[in-house]
């Protein structure tokens, strides 16, 4: 199986990546965890990126704040699905991060989910490996029967307090 790249422009991020990695070990799917900035460590950033399918990876998720160009430095330089993860952690709370990653230019995209949407990027992450992998799409498919069933009781619940 591929792995999947989790990479956070600053160690503040740790805390909002949290829900990934659980996700991520929850499907069983490899992964590792780096600090890369896109400002302060532009040419690390690259190369990882460049060379991250050698490496055995399938997908990137870039988690930033601010001025959050980390996922686009890294689509650039990869042919691999990138997932950007806008933080929240600025005094625009997030919507600066938001737009800094969903507003790709064309022919760099970047997938972009909520801001603080670290559970969907993993979720993402793994859908897109699972186009080529039975074991982990049935892993998905559970997930979504669990979660529909989970949304059945909880109205029966409210029904029966009514």
């Amino acid at each position: 199986m591929k792995k999947v790249a989790v990479i956070m422009g600053s160690d503040s991020d740790l805390p909002a990546l949290e829900p990934a990695f659980k996700r991520l070990k929850d499907f069983g799917i490899p992964f590792e965890a780096h600090v890369m900035s896109a400002h302060r460590t532009p040419e690390r950033a690259a190369d990882f990126s460049h060379n991250a399918k050698n490496n055995g990876f399938g997908v990137i998720i870039a988690a930033a704040g601010k001025a959050a160009h980390l996922a686009g430095v890294l689509a650039a330089h990869t042919t691999l699905p990138v997932i950007g993860i806008p933080v929240k952690s600025s005094t625009l709370d997030g919507l600066d991060a938001l737009l800094s990653t969903v507003q790709m230019p064309a022919g760099i995209p970047v997938a972009t989910v909520a801001i603080d949407g670290a559970d969907n990027a993993a979720i993402l992450a793994a859908q897109i490996l699972a186009t080529g992998d039975d074991a982990l799409a049935e892993k998905i498919a559970k997930m979504k029967t669990d979660m529909a069933e989970q949304v059945v009781q909880k109205d029966k619940q409210l029904q029966e307090k009514i």
